[in-house]
């Protein structure tokens, strides 16, 4: 495929000097420096958690297209951004995701931006590990949740796991750090946990664990499968020694080092000890709505700025209206009798 022009996006990021500190910054205090760029709400997988079974995706008209996705990223990290990730659904599935990987690579070599990254489910991971280690990938996310075959296809509804497991060792192979994000569910992964952390260390990969979280109509009751990480530490910590760290990645995670393996478990634990306070993100989907708050259906909606004739001026100025708006914490509850907000997560941006 040919790689589109990207010269408008140029101007917006070669123009603007390297920032010394955050520009943006939301009425709480809070410096904004990490933007997940949804880039499809499509994805090849239905994990029974994320989507329905059958989902209803966004037709072509109402997505960014890659210059605009580019457009908007550039322009957020000429104010400060220096953390991109780019998310799904699944981004690997989005025609030209590489071209547009690579245009927005020019960041990175320009110093402006300090990270270009993906979460995947690693369906597709084995075809663009190389070039996405050529465009600058040093990390990624892959979600993954089990280790048993039967299991995965049951929670993907249909997933191959040795397709995933490929994908992670070729981009281990092309010199990428892989980073696994399993969701705990009570009802299916529980008592596997120790058996993927343990997997994923004698790979050299870290493991972060993560609530599940009330987003959008599901075909299950989210309250049977939600696991607290508290018990989970507690019940590792029975035969572990976990040894608090201060790494950090830019996201919302809390590691320990497991000395028994010597490597790092993260703990995502938006319900049972939320990180509101150091919120350093936000979330654009693919069709150009910015939500500051992944717990809040709060929406700012960029298309309509951008397909409106914007100037890059008036482009900051929505961005900056919408940063000031960024609620103090999210609204999740794993009881409540729907979900927090009615959004997917694969809308949202993972």
């Amino acid at each position: 495929m040919t790689p589109y022009d990207d010269s408008a996006a140029q101007a917006v990021s070669t123009t603007a000097p390297r920032l010394s500190r955050p520009v943006l910054v939301d009425g709480f205090g809070r410096a904004v420096t990490y933007l997940r760029v949804s880039v499809t709400d499509r994805c090849d997988l239905r994990c029974r958690y994320c989507m329905a079974e059958r989902m209803t995706f966004l037709p072509k008209a109402e997505v960014l297209t890659l210059e605009e996705l580019d457009r908007l990223a550039s322009t957020f990290i000429s104010l400060g951004v220096r953390k991109l990730r780019l998310t799904g659904g699944e981004p690997l599935v989005r025609r030209g995701f590489m071209d547009l990987f690579a245009g927005l690579s020019r960041h990175l070599r320009s110093g402006a931006l300090d990270e270009l990254t993906l979460t995947t489910n690693g369906t597709r991971l084995e075809t663009h590990a190389h070039d996405l280690a050529r465009y600058g990938a040093r990390r990624i996310n892959v979600s993954l949740d089990t280790l048993k075959p039967d299991l995965f296809r049951e929670l993907t509804r249909g997933g191959d796991l040795a397709r995933v497991v490929a994908g992670i060792d070729a981009a281990l192979a092309a010199g990428v750090a892989v980073k696994i994000n399993t969701v705990a569910l009570k009802a299916d992964n529980a008592a596997e946990l120790p058996a993927l952390i343990q997997w994923a260390h004698a790979r050299g990969c870290d493991l972060t664990l993560i609530e599940t979280m009330p987003l959008g109509e599901v075909d299950e009751d989210r309250t049977d499968q939600f696991l607290s990480l508290k018990d989970v530490r507690r019940e590792l910590s029975s035969f572990w020694t976990l040894e608090d760290i201060q790494h950090a990645t830019g996201g919302p995670a809390r590691y320990v080092r497991v000395a028994e393996t010597g490597g790092r478990l993260g703990f995502i634990t938006p319900l049972s000890h939320n990180f509101c306070d150091t919120c350093n993100r936000v979330r654009l989907t693919c069709t150009g709505t910015l939500h500051t708050c992944l717990g809040r259906e709060d929406a700012s909606d960029l298309r309509a700025v951008l397909r409106g004739g914007a100037s890059d001026a008036e482009l900051r100025a929505a961005i900056f209206a919408a940063i000031g708006a960024k609620p103090q914490g999210h609204d999740f509850q794993i009881a409540a009798p729907r979900p927090a907000v009615a959004r997917h997560m694969s809308t949202t941006g993972g």
